[in-house]
């Protein structure tokens, strides 16, 4: 039976757990049980429950703010590499690669042992990779290249484990609200990257001091999440101790996800949001400026510093657009889900399917209004944050806890993949290509516009990709809450 709150983990259930049945779900002749995880096995209090997630939600802010520092100071860095659009689309490939490969990795050892030491040494890594990679010097660009591919394994530790330990500690309308609490501060991070790392760099002179700002912000909640976060037990929310799910092979995971449809098809939904999203997130800023420049509002920028208004102004715009649409995304979910059983996917696919023309017409309008632009992209961007909190709570409510991990390092793995591990570099590279020999002014940025139209199009894709799961969704869900209740013994198949 499924609360409303805080839940306990499994103390008093440990009392009966001797006598009562596991639950056996997977292929039950050929599995091999993984080494028992390290879990907390003492009541967590209401109030260390909300201090968790207060800190999660901390060190996500923190996550997100240094991933677009990077895109907040990208023309100063241009200038100090003279690198061109290509190169500067490598620096945020290479992160979400090294995303890409670690996350699977994370995931299977976030759903057997504890998870709380796994983000502890992933964050680790990402602080001293951070803080080093602001001392490289101008000969050695390869290097910055090299040390932001290894910021990737903070991320893929904490962005696959993070969710599912909310998901263990609220259950129900709470946890829908908690979930929507901690990804609202991937727009609000997002945002506050552009602003903090422009006035820092415009402040100091220098953009290397941006990136040196988020290893002290992340080194306190670092420390705060090894002082104060829980290891609580997996499905301690649904299950409440009266059964015991037993580990699967990590093969058998993989195929029970796969055959998982509502999964699969949310996966490739966010996949194509990561696409755009990744794309427009890296280049509006120096694409604004290069609007600008070719409009005569502005100089380009010879010298340290350089203008960096337009960071300042799409910043805010994202945390304010970010604060709005997951509300109002979390919001809709929460009334209709009870009445429309199918609400999420299709709250997702209304998202994208709406903010695919508002993208459009904003890319299209930059060459004569810098304002409308902003309009445009606000509105958008308030239309595709409807979904950044509900496509947590599917993969939460559509997997059994023991597989979470695994499906949010699948799902990271995918959607960077073909997502935006590859559109910051192809955006880059088709912009130099169209650009060619005419390097004027006004083909930087008509070469940037063209190429940015691509985006529009690949939101279109997504809606199409979430109108599907939306099919499927009802008959997941109820699958799993079966498999979590101990009423259904799922078998699974080879593919």
């Amino acid at each position: 039976m499924e609360t409303n709150g805080p839940v306990m983990s499994r103390q008093e259930g440990e009392k009966t757990h001797q006598s009562s049945a596991s639950t056996r779900y997977g292929s039950v002749a050929d599995s091999i049980s993984a080494p028992e995880p390290e879990e907390t096995t003492t009541v967590i209090s209401s109030e260390r429950a909300y201090v968790t997630v207060a800190i999660l939600c901390y060190v996500n802010l923190i996550n997100y703010m240094d991933r677009y520092t990077i895109a907040g100071v990208l023309l100063s860095i241009q200038n100090f590499f003279e690198i061109k659009d290509s190169m500067s689309g490598l620096l945020q490939t290479v992160f979400i690669c090294s995303f890409i490969v670690l996350a699977p990795i994370f995931g299977y050892l976030g759903d057997r042992y504890n998870r709380k030491l796994i983000m502890i040494g992933g964050l680790t890594v990402w602080v001293a990779m951070t803080l080093t990679s602001s001392f490289v010097t101008k000969s050695y660009f390869w290097l910055l290249v090299l040390f932001r591919a290894l910021v990737g394994t903070g991320e893929a530790s904490y962005s696959t484990i993070a969710p599912t330990i909310i998901g263990d500690l609220f259950s129900g309308t709470k946890r829908t609200i908690m979930i929507s609490a901690f990804y609202i501060f991937i727009p609000v991070g997002s945002g506050l990257g552009y602003i903090i790392g422009s006035y820092v760099a415009s402040a100091t002179g220098d953009w290397r001091w941006a990136l040196r700002l988020n290893p002290i912000l992340g080194s306190f909640g670092l420390l705060l999440l090894a002082v104060f976060c829980p290891n609580p037990s997996r499905g301690a929310s649904e299950a409440h101790g009266g059964n015991r799910m037993q580990h699967t092979s990590y093969l058998e995971d993989i195929k029970y996800l796969l055959k998982n449809k509502s999964f699969v098809w949310s996966s490739l939904g966010v996949t194509a949001m990561a696409f755009l999203t990744g794309a427009l997130a890296f280049w509006t800023p120096i694409f604004l400026d290069r609007a600008q420049i070719n409009q005569g509002i502005q100089p380009p920028c010879t010298a340290e510093p350089c203008n960096t208004t337009n960071s300042y102004v799409f910043g805010g715009l994202t945390v304010v657009t970010g604060i709005l649409g997951v509300s109002l995304g979390s919001t809709i979910s929460r009334r209709l889900r009870d009445r429309v059983p199918n609400a999420d996917p299709l709250i997702c696919a209304v998202g994208m399917l709406s903010s695919a023309p508002c993208f459009f017409a904003a890319i299209i309008l930059a060459s004569t209004s810098v304002p409308a632009t902003y309009v445009f992209i606000g509105i958008g961007e308030i239309l595709i944050s409807l979904n950044w909190s509900i496509l947590a709570d599917i993969l939460l409510y559509v997997v059994v806890p023991t597989r979470r991990a695994t499906a949010e390092a699948l799902q990271i793995m995918v959607c960077h993949l073909l997502g935006d591990a590859g559109s910051p570099y192809l955006i880059g590279t088709i912009s130099d290509a169209l650009r060619s020999q005419l390097n004027t002014h006004e083909w930087k940025f008509r070469s940037l516009e063209y190429s940015f139209l691509l985006c529009p199009f690949v939101g279109v894709l997504g809606g199409l990709f979430f109108l599907m799961t939306a099919v499927y969704i009802t008959k997941d869900r109820k699958e799993a809450e079966l498999l979590i209740s101990g009423q259904n013994e799922l078998i699974v198949l080879p593919l």
